[in-house]
C-alpha cells in the first residue's frame, strides 16, 4: 500500500508541513481555528494551500466538538473545484479531508466508521506521496482499529526506518506512546515500559518539549504498573519540578502515595 511512498517530503510539502505547525496550538483549538480561518482565505495562498488550511480548520473545530461545523467545512471543500491543483494534491486534499473525517469519527467513538475513513486516508496519502500523512493515518488507525492496533504500528515503523526528515521521525514518538497504551491496557506493563522508552528516545531526537514530558510520564506510569513505585516517583517528581501545574503529574504522585486517581495525558504530533 505504501511501496511507493518517498523517502523524504518534497520541499514543498516541507514548507506547507512547517507552516501548519507554526499555525496549530493544540492547547487553544479556538486561537488556532482563527489563524486557520485566516489562512484559507488568504489569496497569496494557492487554492490547493488555501484547501489544506480549510482540513485544518476543521480539525480545530472538531476539537472543540462543533463537529457539524467540521464536517459541514469538509462537505463544501469536497464540492469545490480548485484550478491548477496536481493530481498528487488533490490525492492530499482527499486524504486530509478523510483523515479528519475519521478523526471526527473516532473522537465520538465510532470506531465502525473511523476505520474505513483512515484507511482511505491511508491509500489517497500514498497515492499523493505524502509520507507525513500515511504515518499521521496509521497512528489513527493504530489508536482505533481494534484487535490490529500492533500491525498499524508496525507498518509505520517500517516506514519510520526508511526516512531521515526530523518531522518525520516525530511520529516515533505517537506511534511507540499509543502502541504503549495498547500494551498497557492489555495487562503487559513490561511490554508498555519498552514502546514508552522508545518514544521518549524518538521525543528527546524529534520531539517537542510537550512530547517529551508526556513520554516521560508515561514510562512513570508503566513503572507504577510494574510495582517499581520508588523509581516511578523519583521520575513523576521531577516533573513535577518542570512543570509543578501539570494535573496529570499531580494525579500520579497521589496514586504513588496512596490515592487512586487514574488519567492519562495524550500526544499530538
Amino acid at each position: 500500500m505504501t511501496d511507493a511512498l518517498h523517502a523524504d517530503p518534497s520541499r514543498h510539502r516541507g514548507e506547507e508541513q512547517q507552516t501548519i505547525d507554526r499555525l496549530w496550538d493544540f492547547a487553544d483549538p479556538a486561537a488556532s481555528e482563527a489563524r486557520f480561518r485566516a489562512a484559507s482565505g488568504d489569496e497569496a495562498h494557492s487554492a490547493h494551500e488555501r484547501a489544506v488550511m480549510i482540513t485544518q480548520l476543521a480539525r480545530a473545530m472538531g476539537i472543540q466538538h462543533r463537529d457539524d461545523e467540521a464536517l459541514a467545512a469538509l462537505d463544501e471543500l469536497e464540492a469545490a473545484e480548485r484550478e491548477g491543483e496536481t493530481a498528487e494534491e488533490a490525492a492530499e486534499v482527499r486524504a486530509r479531508v478523510a483523515l479528519e473525517r475519521g478523526r471526527i469519527a473516532a473522537a465520538a467513538e465510532h470506531g465502525e466508521e473511523a476505520v474505513p475513513l483512515l484507511t482511505r486516508a491511508v491509500r489517497e496519502a500514498a497515492l499523493a506521496g505524502s509520507t507525513f500523512l500515511v504515518l499521521d493515518a496509521l497512528h489513527m488507525l493504530a489508536l482505533n482499529d481494534t484487535g490490529h492496533e500492533e500491525e498499524w504500528a508496525a507498518e509505520g515503523f517500517d516506514i519510520l526506518d526508511g526516512v531521515r526528515d526530523p518531522r518525520l521521525k516525530r511520529w516515533g514518538v505517537a506511534l511507540h506512546n499509543n502502541l504503549g497504551w495498547t500494551k498497557h491496557d492489555a495487562g503487559d506493563a513490561q511490554a508498555a515500559l519498552y514502546h514508552f522508552q522508545k518514544a521518549v528516545d524518538a521525543a528527546d531526537q524529534y520531539g517537542t518539549a510537550g512530547q517529551q514530558h508526556v513520554a516521560r510520564w508515561s514510562v512513570g506510569r508503566a513503572l507504577r504498573s510494574l510495582g517499581r513505585t520508588d523509581e516511578a516517583l523519583e521520575l513523576q517528581r521531577e516533573l513535577a519540578r518542570a512543570r509543578p501545574d501539570d494535573t496529570y503529574v499531580q494525579a500520579e504522585i497521589e496514586a504513588l502515595t496512596d490515592a487512586t486517581p487514574e488519567a492519562e495525558p495524550t500526544i499530538e504530533a
